[in-house]
């Protein structure tokens, strides 16, 4: 048998489906579309549920892809064995109503046999228990002897809830004894190595109604799957996944970075094999814009990033290093996956930024864990809490196996049951979150009933009005014939100018006219199969099906729309100018007030920065290029050097905007026809909204005059208000602040004054609390650093004990500060503790150190009460 590489097979397979008739789709992104049922897509159908369940028309009956997907239910295995990864590449060829089980099979056996070349005497098949017409496929057509094709059960019936599913027939092939088990009962379904799937052909020709019900569907499907890192473990004879070539360079570079050897200590290899894994997956995840978060699928980047980074540490590596492993990854895969190279420059940024968030967290976990540590041996005790773990691990990211680790190297345990209750809460509570889907992993709603075959056709690019053919309306929860005035629906027509909220540009409005009938459009959507919807009011008259209709789009506020768009796009070019090429878009919201434009960087902007960004921009606008859009193929579109959008699926045809030799993206919204129609662009605010995106949001038009007018009125104002004139205000301000400065150290020199004079008095209410002295007592009007210091001076005079100063000010604000010394710690008296447990009588909390500790409040009422518990406390805390 001929060796191939991972890269060869994948394109082997690709063109052998090619030439089967079938549309070879590139692998979609990571993150599903319109799917709340999946947090990442995990397996090659997942993108594909609309045309299973007839919802959407396929661009072709056949597809064929190589889908990349992500899992993690086993993470906790990923790196102990050798055959779990989070991160793998699934190959697939899907029927929709077209061919079904005798070509699917057929075409495997002839994919795998001569195309690959498996030797057929070490292929076996599996089959569900009463599948009839796949064991006569396999025996009578394939040839392959009955004892060769196994019966399963559940195993080979593929379903999940209500929806399509079926029967599945897998492939397996035999990799010989050496990766056996030496039981000599050891065939097919065994848990051991040798036998292993390459392939399986999922035959949906049911529906199910989740109660045990199943009919026959009248179009039936095919849904094949094949690991094709698996495939090419037995191509290449690999003896695991992570022996394979593209993996195995990965690997190599590992080892050569941590300068150790695979395969010799258990241990090592671990850490070798999970960040090999992990390391595919963060970069894959990075290319298609996910960004480490403490949520969703930007907490399973940030776990799977931060796994790899703690086991780089286990292995000795020094200083960061993902960001190097990011790049054997993009050279193993960038043939198959063109956007890693395209995005390098942003994912080594974010990779790097993200490793070094991790060396600040895992340091101040260290301090927390030995603060927790010294707590356990001042209490005499072995075990730490599990809550104090989860914490470390939810609050500050710290490994949970590094705490566990430290703890067992120091003598201690953790209290592991705990632990997991606390992340069974966590974990129960992201499930609450989810919301209550369809097979589909998307609302049910009237629109689904619709005929997939309906669509609509924007025309809206030239013209804001068109006449055309109500094709369907409905009320808000059913499909009807007709809507009287009053009542609220959605109208579907043939053609249509009204754009519906899409790639961050918000939707038309408008009027519906026939006669003298008319329909107010409040939004319009777009939705499943093609369809536009525009959804509002009739507020006149009657409007039926096939209705011949005037639509007329709010003009005023398309072009404003427009403005705003197209300036959207010469801000993201004036970022990467102005900032670097790791700058991508991660958000729009274009209205007709302003536009909201998030973006990668990993840090504020200057004012500097931001000055130069508008200055770019405006003389852009000034030199007023005409806006052009092409229409071309996507490959086409990006060799002329158009941008593209991270996560954006595009078709075969796009539109691409060009404006002037600024500018080129991908897009299909609506734009000004030139650049100076935008006439002045201004930024109003800039800030951050997730790790490593930021935000800017920005004026375009007669909003930006309005802007100014605002500022000038509250100028004129400010002016008034300080007795001035606008010209004058700044030298103004600067003499008022002059004055309260003065006003201030005078106070401050007041409060010192007063202090010092109540100083004897203070030290003369001394009490003992079992040989200890303690100093408690209110003072008046004094804010937390004037109490600090008025502890310092009375420690400074006082000698051993404990001082307790608390303090009412403002708006109902209270101030506590405690101060123990050396010989009042030695027999037990703790700052921290004492004023956690005073702060609960002034409404408030806080805590500290063993010698020194504060905390605020909101209830003066409470110091009365607070004062007279202080010996109580201090009295139960002392040895």
């Amino acid at each position: 048998m001929q060796i191939y590489g991972l890269n060869e097979l994948r394109k082997m397979y690709l063109d052998y489906f090619e030439s089967k008739d079938h549309l070879v789709l590139k692998s979609f992104s990571l993150v599903p579309n319109n799917d709340k049922s999946l947090l990442l897509v995990n397996a090659g159908m997942a993108p594909l549920k609309p045309y299973f369940t007839g919802q959407e028309i396929p661009p072709k009956n056949r597809i064929a892809t190589c889908q990349k997907c992500i899992r993690t239910g086993d993470i906790e295995n990923v790196g102990k064995t050798a055959r779990h990864l989070t991160f793998f590449e699934m190959l697939g060829n899907f029927s929709f109503g077209d061919y079904f089980k005798k070509e699917a099979i057929e075409w495997s056996w002839e994919f795998l046999t001569k195309y690959v070349g498996l030797d057929e005497s070490r292929l076996y098949a599996s089959i569900y228990l009463n599948d009839e017409e796949a064991c006569e496929i396999w025996n009578k057509v394939i040839a392959l002897p009955k004892e060769k094709i196994f019966r399963f059960d559940e195993d080979n019936f593929w379903e999940h809830g209500a929806g399509p599913c079926g029967p599945c027939s897998e492939i397996f092939y035999d990799r010989g004894e050496k990766y056996g088990c030496g039981d000599e009962n050891c065939t097919v379904g065994c848990e051991c190595d040798r036998y292993m799937e390459v392939w399986n052909n999922v035959f949906t020709q049911f529906n199910s109604d989740g109660q045990g019900n199943y009919e026959e569907l009248l179009n039936k499907n095919i849904d094949t799957g094949m690991g094709l890192e698996r495939l090419a473990a037995v191509v290449q004879d690999a003896e695991t996944i992570f022996d394979v070539d593209t993996i195995k360079a990965i690997r190599d570079r590992v080892c050569e970075i941590a300068k150790v050897e695979y395969r010799k200590d258990d241990k090592t290899d671990v850490s070798i094999r999970l960040i090999t894994d992990h390391i595919r997956s963060v970069t894959f995840m990075t290319s298609d814009g996910i960004i480490p978060s403490n949520e969703g699928r930007g907490y399973v980047l940030r776990r799977l990033l931060r796994r790899a980074a703690r086991h780089g540490r286990l292995l000795g590596i020094k200083g960061k290093f993902l960001s190097n492993l990011a790049l054997a990854v993009i050279s193993e895969s960038k043939d198959g996956y063109p956007e890693l190279e395209e995005k390098k420059d942003y994912i080594l940024k974010l990779i790097t930024v993200e490793e070094d968030k991790f060396d600040k967290t895992i340091d101040q976990g260290l301090t927390i864990l030995s603060d927790m540590i010294n707590e356990l041996i001042k209490d005499n005790k072995k075990i730490l809490n599990g809550e104090d773990a989860f914490k470390l691990y939810d609050t500050y990211g710290f490994p949970i196996d590094l705490t566990k680790e430290i703890l067992e190297e120091k003598g201690y345990s953790l209290n592991e049951d705990a632990f997991n209750k606390s992340m069974d809460i966590q974990r129960e509570t992201a499930r609450g979150a989810r919301t209550e889907t369809n097979y589909m992993g998307s609302d049910i709603t009237i629109y689904q009933k619709i005929d997939p075959n309906i669509t609509s056709e924007f025309v809206g690019y030239n013209k804001l009005a068109c006449e055309s053919d109500i094709i369907v309306i409905t009320s808000e929860d059913e499909i009807v014939e007709e809507l009287v005035a009053g009542q609220i629906g959605t109208i579907i027509v043939d053609e249509t100018p009204f754009y519906p909220t899409m790639g961050g540009q918000i939707a038309d409005e408008g009027l519906i006219k026939i006669g003298n009938s008319i329909f107010r459009v409040d939004d319009t959507i777009k939705l499943q199969g093609g369809k536009i919807g525009h959804l509002g009011t009739v507020v006149q008259g009657i409007f039926k099906l096939k209705d011949r209709v005037k639509l007329e789009v709010n003009n005023q506020k398309r072009n404003n729309i427009a403005k705003n768009h197209s300036a959207t796009h010469l801000l993201h070019k004036a970022l990467k100018v102005v900032l670097g090429n790791h700058v991508e878009q991660a958000g729009s919201l274009v209205s007709e007030d302003k536009l909201r434009f998030d973006f990668t960087h990993f840090e504020a902007l200057t004012l500097a920065e931001i000055e130069e960004v508008e200055k770019l921009i405006n003389k852009e606008i000034q030199e007023d290029y005409p806006v052009v859009t092409d229409v071309m193929n996507v490959e086409e579109a990006k060799k002329s050097g158009a941008m593209a959008l991270f996560g954006e699926k595009y078709d075969n045809d796009v539109r691409v905007v060009t404006m002037g030799d600024y500018s080129k993206e991908l897009c299909g919204g609506t734009h000004v026809d030139s650049i100076g129609k935008i006439m002045v662009f201004k930024i109003i605010s800039e800030s951050g909204i997730a790790a490593g995106v930021r935000r800017i949001e920005a004026l375009t038009g007669n909003n930006v005059i309005k802007y100014y007018k605002t500022i000038e009125n509250e100028l004129n104002h400010a002016a008034k208000a300080a007795k001035s004139e606008p010209a004058q205000l700044v030298s103004r301000i600067e003499g008022y602040i002059d004055e309260i400065k003065s006003l201030n150290n005078e106070n401050q020199k007041l409060k010192n004054k007063l202090a010092k004079d109540s100083l004897g008095d203070l030290l003369n209410s001394t009490v003992k609390i079992k040989e200890i002295s303690l100093l408690a007592a209110e003072i008046p009007e004094m804010e937390m650093n004037d109490l600090r210091n008025l502890g310092d001076q009375i420690k400074d005079k006082f000698g051993e004990g404990v001082i307790v100063l608390v303090s009412s000010f403002g708006n109902n604000k209270v101030s506590i500060v405690s101060m123990v010394t050396d010989e009042a710690m030695k027999q037990g008296a703790h700052a921290g503790n004492l004023i956690k447990a005073l702060a609960s009588f002034v409404g408030g909390g806080g805590g500290g150190r063993p010698n020194m500790a504060q905390a605020g409040g909101k209830n003066p009422k409470g110091i009365k009460e607070l004062l007279v518990n202080v010996p109580i406390i201090l009295e139960q805390q002392i040895k």
